[in-house]
């Protein structure tokens, strides 16, 4: 899931079986009143894992094929949902970790889901914490 701040090397396309599995532990949709002011969130397609060591795992196993790193994560996690790559609405924490594949760096950042993409569009869920990866540009000195 890449918006306009969210650089995330070329990873796989949305797929929608992964997304229905990580709309399930989401829980009902929350109410108009829970979503925060869209000036507040990002929208995009990204890394969406259950715990930095996951992210941290993926970063070490993604060698050009997203869907495999991710398929590994999940059968070492013992849980078909516990990474994801997919489109939501989500909020920005702080950065909690660092990992590095190669030539890139990215930051762990825990996010705050507050959405998920449908056929019809996003649809507010119930706000859960995730953590995800953002592509670190980095200049040589």
């Amino acid at each position: 899931m890449s918006s306009a701040t969210h650089n995330v090397p070329r990873l796989a396309p949305f797929l929608a079986p992964l997304m229905a599995l990580l709309a399930a532990p989401l829980g009902a949709p929350a109410q108009a009143a829970d979503v925060p002011d869209v000036a507040d969130y990002e929208v995009g397609q990204s890394l969406v894992c259950d715990t930095q060591g996951q992210v941290e795992r993926f970063v070490a196993l993604f060698a050009g094929d997203a869907q495999s790193a991710i398929r590994v994560v999940n059968a070492e996690a013992h849980d078909p949902s516990a990474c994801a790559i997919v489109k939501v609405a989500y909020m920005r924490g702080s950065q909690i970790g660092m990992a590095r594949h190669g030539d890139n760096a990215f930051e762990i950042v825990r996010i705050l889901v507050v959405g998920v993409e449908t056929e019809s569009g996003i649809r507010p869920v119930r706000p859960a914490a995730y953590f995800s990866l953002f592509g670190v540009k980095e200049y040589a000195v």
